[in-house]
């Protein structure tokens, strides 16, 4: 069973589902707000092969993500381009979803979008300040975190060391304390707006995912997954009013560490390093992007350069070339030895990087030992596939007649052990500007991609 760190206790422990075969995960979903970048990059990857990693191991995923179709960088973007939020959002939600498909990443069960939920986050909020856990001020209905015994658990902060850390601001008016937050804000002149008991006005960011989690995944639902960079106070904000309202929220709570720049800095838009994910995407194919993000701890951070690219660009074309090197051998069950070694290095916190390193093992073996090389290939196309998300595309390189006569040489001094000859005729081949692999079934070139 997959074992993950649970932000909220701070211990690696196994998934264990509420319904026996069944999990019911929520991923915190894009503001359709601008262009997906590689922080998107990176949160839907990791959490796109824990989805297929546990589908694999056999259970039933119900995978919801929702799409934050009303927010303040939406209504800004739509005054800038002098067009309507709903045309903003249409269309940076159809953009988003193109580009995930790019990456390979496995569309939502459910996609519950914020302006569907508005009349239900309007009760939430009620039932909240009926509660006394929310209060009327100037300009909406603030959420008192001093309601909620325990708030800033999911940063391992109390709520004396948060205040004092808070940052100094103008207070919005009638606001109690600098970690209050908004559950419904009130609407200025041309803003969309739904009717409320305070005034038209629009839902809060932090209320959305409440409503809609609960609603589709239903109470005590097994795992809330996100960026790291939600974890507070986006996250502790949703907890607080799903304690405060009495309800039994998410039962675990993982997160994914950041995309940072060669400072260590995270990347993003609003502080002018984020990298453009559809561009990047044309330049290199989603799987490069996704055998990057699996080379490193889904935790740790991770920096996306072009060192990096090309690197995984290369151990991408290994695998490749191992799956078309053995495309010709018999069908048969995948090594379980190998197998098992992948499913202990995933299942220890999703340690994908020592599972490519079995898989990549398991490559070297087939080549050293032919007569295993047929279950090794299954077992290496299997856990690719099925557990990590990343199909093997091995292709021929067409060759022409000079090229494939130096490859019919080569193959015949390896014959003979002519050792020599063979590595002399790969510095020949490699001189012309192929790749070159041994593999089971011979020698075998392609251009780099």
């Amino acid at each position: 069973m997959l074992a993950l760190l649970d932000t909220l206790t701070g211990q690696v422990a196994p998934l264990e589902p509420a319904v026996p075969g069944h999990l019911a995960v929520y991923l915190c979903g894009p503001t359709v707000a601008g262009t997906p970048h590689l922080g998107h990059a990176r949160v839907n990857l990791v959490w796109d092969t824990v989805r297929r990693y546990l589908t694999w191991t056999g259970l039933e995923v119900h995978f919801v993500s929702n799409v934050t179709d009303i927010e303040d960088k939406i209504i800004a973007r739509a005054a800038e381009e002098g067009t309507t939020v709903e045309d903003v959002a249409s269309r940076y939600e159809a953009l988003w979803r193109r580009t995930m498909e790019r990456l390979g990443v496995v569309a939502p069960d459910d996609a519950p979008h914020a302006t569907s939920y508005v009349d239900r986050m309007v009760s939430l909020v009620g039932e909240l300040v009926g509660r006394g856990a929310a209060y009327e001020a100037g300009d909406g209905v603030y959420f008192s975190v001093e309601s909620v015994p325990g708030y800033g658990a999911l940063a391992r902060q109390d709520l004396a060391t948060l205040r004092s850390g808070a940052r100094v601001e103008a207070q919005e008016a009638g606001k109690r304390s600098p970690l209050d937050f908004v559950l419904w804000k009130l609407a200025k002149p041309g803003e969309p707006s739904w009717p409320s008991p305070w005034g038209r006005g629009r839902p809060g960011w932090h209320t959305e995912c409440v409503v809609m989690s609960l609603d589709l995944l239903g109470e005590g639902f097994d795992l809330h997954l996100g960026g790291l960079d939600l974890s507070f106070p986006h996250h502790e904000n949703e907890r607080a009013q799903a304690l405060a309202a009495g309800r039994v929220f998410a039962r675990r709570w993982a997160h994914n560490g950041m995309v940072v720049d060669e400072r260590g800095e995270k990347m993003s838009r609003s502080v002018g390093n984020g990298m453009s994910l559809p561009e990047l995407l044309d330049r290199y194919e989603g799987r490069v992007l996704r055998y990057l993000v699996l080379q490193a701890h889904y935790r740790a951070p991770m920096s996306v350069t072009e060192e990096a690219l090309q690197a995984a660009t290369g151990a991408l074309r290994r695998l490749d070339n191992f799956a078309w090197e053995t495309r010709e051998l018999p069908r048969v069950a995948a090594d379980q030895v190998v197998v098992g070694d992948f499913r202990r290095r995933m299942d220890d916190d999703l340690d994908t990087p020592g599972a490519l390193a079995v898989l990549f093992g398991a490559v070297r073996s087939a080549r050293a030992e032919p007569e295993r090389a047929p279950a090794l290939a299954a077992a290496v196309r299997e856990c690719c596939e099925k557990g990590l998300g990343l199909p093997l595309r091995g292709e021929p390189t067409s060759l022409d007649q000079e090229v494939a006569a130096l490859v019919a040489q080569r193959d015949s001094a390896r014959a003979s052990r002519d050792w020599g000859r063979a590595d002399a005729i790969r510095a020949e081949l490699t001189e012309m500007g192929y790749l070159v692999e041994d593999g089971p079934t011979g020698t075998v070139v392609r251009r780099p991609s």
